[in-house]
């Protein structure tokens, strides 16, 4: 059986967006003796540059053909082609007869602007959450998933999560043992533990701002110890109530949050990468009750600390 699967491009496309799922599906291919027919679409077709500079080929949209699975990329030029009369059309029809509509990081912009994700949850780049949901309030957007299937509707988060996409759609329709020897060959995680927050708990924490970036550097040095709010205005030279305030304006969280974020990065590297029990983790975290720090992990990874090591170890 021929698989048609097409990925959406357009000016100024992240590169690894296709690449990505390009390679999992050709490396799927060759361990299984599955045909997978590749295609690149664009609005004008030629050579589409992406936003490193390098362009790829692709065909035009009206003369594309239908496709089992449709996958729009993200980048920059995701603004764009949302706007596009032509794209919006091409995803409507796609969506009419494609077994499965897909997006990768912002490509979820273009599917929500043909109408297709109102009332159904997605996901695209942590960065860009916000905007999706400001943008289209009917999407239901989940901002810590890896990839979010709803019916027909796949949609994943930025860049390299293509291909943890790609890998969950190869296992949909070649079986997770395969799956797992595309990941193995890829050299990649096959179920990647953890939700997006796991690699933006410092980096946007401050809002573009600096004002308390020593402070937090200062936490996360001491995660151990009792970080109230007394404790954190102390260190900023503040009242606590001026604290709260400034920071809530500056980094867009309560100082508990910011606080549990960091507590949350810190006790899940020791978990995946150490072989200290948990009960230890959690006292050199701040988190002291094992207790509280799986119910953190809950709210932030939908895991439990013991399955998040144990998956860590099985990849």
């Amino acid at each position: 059986m021929i698989r048609k699967i097409g990925l959406l491009i357009y000016p100024d496309f992240q590169i690894l967006d296709a690449a990505g799922p390009v390679a999992a599906f050709e490396i799927a291919g060759r361990l299984s003796g599955a045909v997978h027919e590749l295609s690149l679409v664009s609005a004008a077709g030629g050579l589409v540059r992406s936003s490193s500079g390098v362009a790829m080929a692709s065909a035009r949209l009206r003369d594309a053909g239908r496709f089992d699975t449709l996958i729009v990329v993200g980048g920059e030029g995701s603004r764009q082609a949302m706007h596009c009369p032509e794209t919006r059309a091409f995803l409507q029809a796609q969506a009419r007869s494609a077994r499965r509509m897909c997006s990768v990081c912002t490509g979820a912009f273009p599917l929500a602007a043909a109408g297709l994700l109102d009332g159904r949850g997605a996901t695209t780049h942590w960065r860009r959450a916000e905007a999706l949901a400001r943008q289209f309030p009917a999407v239901s957007v989940q901002p810590d998933a890896i990839y979010v299937r709803d019916g027909a509707f796949w949609t994943s988060a930025g860049i390299t999560a293509g291909i943890d996409l790609a890998l969950a759609l190869i296992a949909e329709d070649l079986g997770e043992a395969l799956a797992r020897r595309v990941a193995q060959d890829m050299v990649v995680f096959y179920r990647r533990p953890g939700g997006q927050s796991q690699f933006s708990a410092l980096l946007d924490l401050g809002g573009g701002e600096s004002r308390f970036a020593e402070l937090l550097g200062w936490a996360r040095r001491n995660l151990s110890e009792k970080l109230t709010v007394e404790a954190l205005a102390e260190q900023a030279g503040l009242s606590p109530r001026q604290f709260s305030r400034a920071f809530l304006r500056s980094v867009g969280m309560s100082p508990a949050r910011a606080v549990e974020r960091l507590r949350l990065e810190a006790a899940r590297e020791k978990v995946e990468h150490s072989e200290e029990p948990i009960e230890r983790i959690a006292g050199k975290t701040g988190f002291r009750d094992p207790e509280r720090m799986r119910r953190a992990f809950l709210r932030a990874f939908g895991q439990p600390p013991r399955a998040m090591r144990r998956l860590a170890r099985e990849n």
